[in-house]
C-alpha cells in the first residue's frame, strides 16, 4: 500500500510538473527565460515556507540529523543553484529540439548514479522499463521542422544541469526521510533568489503584477508542491525508480498541452505514448525479494509499528499512528517484497542468502531469521548444490 501511494506520489509530481510547462510557455513572451526560472522557483520557496509557517504555527526548527546537513547543502548547491544556472546557458545556445531531447539525460544519470555510485538495486526489468520511458521523452522532443544544432557549448551546458539534477536527486534521497517541506521550499528559495539576481544583473525587468502572480502560482504548483510528492516518493521508492515515473512529466505535459490547449497530435506523440505506456507498466509490476539483512540504525522520520518498527518508547504515548520519533533498528535477516525505501537501502548479496531464498520464494509469511545465523549462510553457499539442498537448508533453518 506504501508502495502504491508513492509510485501515485511521483507520477503527481510528474504531472504538475508536466501540466505547468505549456502555462509557463505562455508567460515566455513577457519574461525573460532565466527571470522566469527564477520567479518559478521563488513561488514555490515562498509558498511551501508560507504553508510550513501555517502548518506548525510559527517557525518551527527542522529534524535534520547533524550528519546529514551535507546532504541538503549538496542538494541545495546542485540542483537550486548550479542546474538552473547550466540550464539556461545552455538554452541561449542551443535549438528548443535539441534542449527537449538532451533534458531526457536526467533520468539517465539519476539512474545510472544511483546504480552505480549509491549502489542502489536494479533488475532488468527495472533497467528496460527506464530505457522504454526516456526513449518515449526522446521521440516526443524529437525536433520536427527541422531546427538545427547550435552548438556543442550549449549542449554540454544542458548535460551538466541534467548531471547537477541528478547529484540533487540522490543526494536529496539520503535525506528524504525529513520534512518534505522544509527540504522542497529551501530549495525553491535558494534557487529563485539565484536565478533572479542572475536575470536581474543581465538586465532583465521585473513583469507586471499580474504576470509576476500567474509565474508565482505556477512555480508553486509545478515546481514546489511537484518537489515535495517527489521527496515523499523517494522516501520509499528510491532515485533510479522515482526518477523514472517523473520522466513522463514531457509526456503529461504534451497531453495537456493537447488537451487543455487544443495543439495536435502525430504519430510521434502516440508512438511516445506507447513507449512510456510500457516503461511505466514494467515499473508497475516489479517484484523485487531476496533475503537481506538490516544493520542496526538511529534516525527519526514518520512511521507506524510495522515489521521495521518494533522497538519500545521512553515517553507517554497515545497509540496514535504514523508518528515521528527517534527510533533504534535493531539487526534483522528477513526476506520480504520491498524498494530502496529509507530501510532498504542495501545492494543485494545474492551469494550470501541464494538457497534460502530459493527455499522460502511463495512462502505465505516473511521469513525472519536472527542475525547470529548470518555466517552459517554465508558459508553454506560453498557447499549448496542441487544435491545437498536440502541438508544445506536444514542446517540453516
Amino acid at each position: 500500500m506504501i508502495a502504491r501511494t508513492s509510485i501515485l506520489a511521483a507520477l503527481a509530481a510528474a504531472l504538475l510538473f508536466g501540466g505547468s510547462t505549456p502555462f509557463a510557455k505562455l508567460l515566455l513572451g513577457d519574461v525573460s527565460p532565466i527571470l522566469l526560472a527564477g520567479l518559478l522557483y521563488l513561488g514555490s520557496g515562498i509558498g511551501l515556507w508560507t504553508a510550513r509557517l501555517v502548518r506548525d504555527r510559527g517557525f518551527a526548527a527542522v529534524n535534520l540529523p547533524r550528519n546529514e546537513w551535507p546532504w541538503l547543502l549538496g542538494a541545495i548547491a546542485s540542483g537550486g543553484v548550479l542546474g538552473p544556472v547550466l540550464l539556461m546557458l545552455g538554452l541561449t545556445r542551443t535549438s528548443a529540439g535539441s534542449a527537449s531531447l538532451l533534458l531526457n539525460l536526467e533520468a539517465v544519470f539519476t539512474a545510472l548514479m544511483a546504480w552505480i555510485v549509491f549502489r542502489e538495486n536494479a533488475d532488468q526489468r527495472i533497467v528496460l522499463g527506464m530505457a522504454l520511458i526516456v526513449a518515449g521523452g526522446a521521440v516526443l522532443a524529437w525536433p520536427q521542422d527541422g531546427a538545427g544544432r547550435s552548438g556543442l557549448l550549449g549542449e554540454l551546458a544542458i548535460a551538466g544541469a541534467c548531471l547537477c539534477w541528478a547529484l540533487d536527486n540522490n543526494l536529496t534521497r539520503k535525506i528524504s526521510a525529513s520534512d518534505a517541506v522544509f527540504i522542497a521550499g529551501t530549495k525553491g528559495l535558494v534557487a529563485g533568489v539565484t536565478n533572479c539576481a542572475l536575470a536581474l544583473g543581465l538586465g532583465a525587468k521585473l513583469p507586471g503584477a499580474a504576470v509576476l502572480t500567474g509565474a508565482m502560482i505556477v512555480g508553486l504548483a509545478g515546481y514546489g508542491i511537484s518537489l515535495v510528492l517527489f521527496v515523499l516518493a523517494l522516501r520509499e521508492l528510491g532515485s533510479a525508480r522515482t526518477g523514472a515515473y517523473f520522466s513522463t512529466a514531457p509526456f503529461m505535459g504534451a497531453v495537456i498541452a493537447v488537451l487543455g490547449f487544443h495543439e495536435p497530435t502525430t504519430v510521434l506523440f502516440w508512438l511516445a505514448a506507447a513507449l512510456i505506456a510500457g516503461g511505466v507498466w514494467l515499473h508497475l509490476t516489479e517484484r523485487h525479494e531476496h533475503m537481506h539483512m538490516h544493520e542496526e540504525m538511529v534516525h527519526s522520520h514518520s512511521h507506524t509499528h510495522d515489521e521495521h518498527h518494533r522497538h519500545e518508547h521512553d515517553f507517554a504515548w497515545d497509540g496514535s499512528e504514523p508518528h515521528s520519533h527517534e527510533h533504534r533498528h535493531e539487526p534483522l535477516t528477513h526476506w520480504h517484497v520491498h524498494f530502496p525505501d529509507v530501510h532498504h537501502r542495501h545492494a543485494p548479496d545474492a551469494r550470501r542468502f541464494r538457497c534460502v531464498s530459493q527455499k522460502i520464494r511463495g512462502a505465505k509469511r516473511p521469513f525472519v531469521m536472527s542475525p547470529w545465523k548470518k555466517l552459517p549462510i554465508c558459508e553454506m553457499h560453498h557447499i549448496c548444490s542441487s544435491t545437498n539442498r536440502a541438508a544445506c537448508l536444514r542446517s540453516a533453518l
